[in-house]
């Protein structure tokens, strides 16, 4: 399911930046280029971005600006680079509202290491299950299957862009992880239940660990 768009303006008014600040965040590379979309409307051309991805930076670049310098900040959110080390417990996870309680109990025994602990790219995975678990869209067993699909391939396109496909045919559930950008065609019978771009989970789970 694809981000709706949120305009400059409402962006602004929202997050209480300035233009300038927003502008100067985006020659710094702290926010993506490709995230300013121009779209023509009734009133000419205006600005847009993917709401919940510039939303999201833009919490991470307000919580890190004070200790860290713009070009560190650049840095620190183009990669996963520093959440690398991290390893949090269920309990953590479930009081710091990364993950739900449900998720965990379900998926968490499953995907933890042999410590207990969980690794910034395990809770991705259990992030990317528990945001279809609450948008409605999948079961607790299609869950696993998602899992077991992110595990096996997931690694093979760690930083390139990436997109995962949730489709269903004849009530049988499929996932798809495709580099993006992809143009993917299915025959009749299959209906795109989702289309999650794993950068976004990403950027939203940093915001989270923050």
């Amino acid at each position: 399911m694809e981000d709706d768009l949120i305009s400059k303006k409402e962006l602004l008014d929202l997050t209480g930046i300035s233009y300038g600040q927003l502008y100067r965040w985006k020659r710094k590379q702290l926010i993506p280029e490709e995230w300013f979309i121009r779209k023509s409307t009734f009133t000419g051309q205006e600005t847009f971005f993917p709401s919940m991805l510039i939303q999201a930076r833009i919490r991470n670049i307000l919580n890190m600006k004070d200790d860290l310098s713009l070009d560190e900040l650049a840095s620190r959110l183009s990669n996963t680079e520093g959440y690398s080390e991290i390893r949090l417990t269920k309990e953590a996870i479930i009081e710091r509202n990364i993950v739900t309680d449900i998720a965990m109990s379900a998926y968490g025994p499953e995907v933890q290491s042999n410590e207990g602990l969980y690794s910034f790219e395990q809770l991705l995975h259990l992030y990317a299950a528990d945001t279809l678990l609450a948008r409605g869209e999948m079961s607790l067993d299609e869950g696993r299957l998602l899992l077991r699909t992110l595990e096996k391939h997931a690694g093979a396109l760690t930083g390139k862009p990436c997109e995962l496909y949730f489709v269903r045919k004849m009530g049988v559930a499929l996932f798809l992880l495709a580099p993006s950008p992809a143009e993917l065609y299915f025959d009749e019978g299959v209906r795109l239940v989702a289309k999650v771009t794993l950068g976004d989970l990403v950027e939203q789970l940093k915001g989270r660990l923050s």
